[in-house]
């Protein structure tokens, strides 16, 4: 298949999918009472966008503020602490990209899957080298020198 064919058989799709309302996309159940399915629309009306934009912010920060964090991590409680807080970076990012992909904000959703790279960026920064992947052979628990 050519690019033009590709890309007009796209269009077509898009062309589709955009004719197509909510309601026809998502039905709702057929055995629901109609005071169900009022409560449904109402609720589907009025869904606001701005939850998940600060979940998503309160993400970001947590993101951007293990960047600058003040403890040792080489090993130890340090490194127990900071990858704890990395864990919860990444698990901030899902639940903002479970929020913004309700809410249907893509441009937050994709930077919520971002801060759940993020996340595993920066653990797998401190585990693999200490797992052997790495040359370095860090340690996991710091011995007394002395």
């Amino acid at each position: 298949m050519s690019d033009k064919e590709w890309e007009k058989l796209m269009a077509k799709v898009d062309k589709q999918i955009e004719s197509v309302s909510d309601a026809q996309m998502f039905p709702e159940k057929k055995g629901a009472a109609p005071a169900q399915k009022a409560a449904t629309t109402a609720a589907r009306d009025t869904t606001k966008s701005w939850p998940a934009i600060v979940r998503l912010a309160l993400s970001a920060a947590l993101g951007l503020g293990v960047l600058f964090w003040p403890y040792e991590n080489r090993c130890g409680a340090g490194l127990a602490g900071y990858l704890a807080v990395v864990t919860a970076v990444s698990a901030s990012g899902v639940w903002s990209a479970v929020w913004t992909w309700r809410h249907r904000t893509a441009r937050a959703h994709a930077l919520s899957l971002l801060l759940i790279v993020w996340g595993l960026v920066l653990a797998s920064a401190e585990i693999l080298p200490r797992t052997g992947y790495a040359k370095q052979n860090l340690p996991w628990v710091c011995m007394a020198k002395g």
